[in-house]
């Protein structure tokens, strides 16, 4: 049975357990064993535990994301490690891209990354959608792996007291679960606060993109207005006239919770085309969509990436196929 080393940055914990909860069908089949660094025990010596898992598992994730990149140990030791047994076909490495990051230029660029067409986790609707595809690239790596003439070459056998020098330096003298994450109760105020976070960061996200399309479309022209810290109009021009206009907002008389989408500049704040609400499970707070407008997808637990981008394609769509 193949194990599944993670290298990951501790910046991305939250995310590195997430896929490990996707990858729990493989393990319960005995596809796979999984290991990280929270598993070290105390007293024993990190650096060596964690050398003899990059030197010895068959399949190493890199969790590729700015952190990872930025970190000298992720970076210089276990990736430069890893693809160094990568090409001795020691072992498989697959770069699981998480978070928007600079990494074709990385040393793995050249490996086929996950998911789909290496784009990141955290821009994904959907985050289970996403690391389910990182499963399933995982069980085909562990099908390849056990298929391969490498996995079937028979282990020879140590002298007795060698092997009990091994034993003492890198057997885990206090074996522990990772399983250790307690429920967590989530506040009105915190719910509120991550609505304030996520408008913002839509906002930002629109700008951004209208910016973008501008200078990417001859021909196009995109205006960001802000109204207030609760509304902001957004309109694509094109060679001069208008072919999209939305609003979006948070608040209102009528709907207080939840962040809105309107077609067309409104500043009322009586009806919608599409909303996100926010909503919490016993780990994270994460945004839901009614999905009126979205072309009936009704998706759940978005990320405010997710969230932002479902909100742009209702703008774009319509412009992409000539409507």
């Amino acid at each position: 049975m193949p194990k599944v080393f993670f290298s990951y940055c501790h910046a991305d914990e939250a995310l590195r357990d997430q896929l490990e909860k996707q990858l729990a069908m493989l393990k319960r089949q005995g596809v796979i064993e999984t290991w990280h660094d929270r598993r070290i025990g105390a007293g024993q010596e990190i650096d060596s535990v964690i050398d003899e898992h990059i030197n010895s598992d068959e399949i190493i994730l890199l969790l590729v994301s700015p952190d990872f990149i930025a970190s000298d140990y992720c970076y210089n030791v276990e990736m430069a490690r890893a693809l160094e047994r990568h090409n001795a076909k020691e072992a498989i490495v697959i770069p699981v891209i998480l978070r928007a990051c600079d990494w074709h230029h990385a040393p793995f660029g050249k490996l086929l990354a996950t998911p789909q067409d290496g784009k990141p986790v955290t821009l994904w609707p959907d985050r289970d959608e996403a690391f389910l595809q990182v499963a399933k690239e995982v069980r085909k790596a562990a099908a390849r792996w056990q298929g391969s003439p490498s996995s079937q070459e028979p282990v020879v056998a140590q002298p007795k007291v060698q092997a009990a020098v091994l034993a003492t330096q890198l057997s885990p003298s206090d074996p522990r679960s990772s399983n250790l994450r307690m429920a967590k109760n989530f506040t009105q105020r915190d719910k509120d606060q991550f609505q304030v976070e996520s408008f913002e960061y839509i906002a930002r996200y629109f700008e951004n993109s209208l910016k973008e399309l501008e200078a990417r479309n001859p021909g196009y022209e995109g205006i960001f207005r802000r109204i207030d810290a609760n509304r902001f109009f957004a309109t694509i021009y094109k060679d001069g006239r208008d072919v999209a206009r939305a609003t979006i907002f948070t608040g209102g008389q009528t709907f207080g919770r939840g962040i809105h989408y309107r077609q067309g500049e409104s500043l009322d704040s009586n009806s919608y085309n599409e909303s996100l609400l926010v909503e919490a499970d016993d780990q994270s707070l994460y945004l839901t969509s009614l999905g009126i407008a979205s072309y009936g997808r009704q998706t759940q637990k978005l990320s405010q990436e997710g969230a932002a981008e479902i909100l742009w394609e209702i703008v774009i769509a319509p412009l992409q196929q000539g409507r």
